[in-house]
């Protein structure tokens, strides 16, 4: 059985002192570990005050970003080794956001997760379309492709181990929500072509998350689907009150 992972990203939200306070708001209220895996994901400014208010609680803590290269001459970059250092669990890679904003490229991506694999991070790994790649129903096309050039080079353990967040970009804060039956339709495309590339007991441990307007309303839907083992919460994991209804899920 897969662990059902249900991950906060802040993006650019929040200072060392909201995460210390959100962080206390919730500690004493998140589902055991082997039941759901509570995780945040916060910008690098914020980490050292995550690492600090979670440890000995029930809450995973991950970055949203790394470099993959561990040190160098790379201004403004975060060291995947360094992230370790300070006790991150996870790292987000690949997210829409990066990929538009920032111009990352798969082959980008491909190199941070071998890099937080190196360093003892478990990546997880972000797919998903845009409207006019859903509107021309190339849909499964794209994000299949995203996800070979993402795990190329990996070993079937590596990609046990990790996490895939499909994530629609149309969807992504703008209020709009895939249906659970659409969401299910592409994690399932997402297995299959894991199962293709290395086989059936790889695939059937990886775990694939759902992003994009997750909320209260939606969660219990979405996770009911057999291929989505979690989410990936952008707005609606700022709160501590809406984040602990998601962990939550299962009560």
């Amino acid at each position: 059985m897969r662990t059902p992972i249900i991950a906060g990203n802040w993006k650019l939200h929040m200072n060392p002192k909201q995460t210390t306070e959100f962080v206390a708001a919730v500690k004493d209220k998140l589902p055991e570990a082997s039941k759901v895996e509570a995780l945040i994901c916060a910008p690098a400014v914020d980490l050292e005050s995550l690492a600090n208010a979670a440890a000995g609680t029930n809450l995973r803590v991950g970055a949203e970003n790394a470099y993959f290269e561990d040190e160098g001459a790379f201004t403004g970059e975060t060291s995947p080794k360094v992230l370790k250092e300070m006790g991150m669990n996870y790292c987000i890679i690949g997210h829409s956001e990066r990929r538009g904003y920032f111009h990352e490229t798969d082959e980008e991506i491909n190199k941070k997760a071998k890099a937080l694999f190196a360093n003892g991070v478990t990546p997880i790994i972000c797919c998903g379309e845009s409207l006019e790649t859903r509107e021309a129903n190339k849909q499964e096309d794209w994000v299949v492709s995203q996800i070979k050039a993402a795990l190329a080079g990996l070993s079937a353990d590596q990609v046990s181990s990790l996490v895939i967040a499909y994530e629609p970009i149309w969807a992504i804060g703008t209020g709009k929500t895939a249906s659970s039956d659409q969401a299910e339709e592409m994690c399932k495309t997402i297995r299959d072509t894991v199962k293709d590339l290395y086989n059936e007991e790889t695939a059937e441990n990886v775990r694939i998350q759902y992003g994009g307007s997750v909320n209260p309303g939606n969660v219990k839907e979405l996770m009911a689907k057999p291929d989505i083992d979690g989410g990936l919460v952008g707005g609606a994991s700022l709160k501590p009150d809406s984040f602990l209804e998601l962990v939550n899920y299962q009560d």
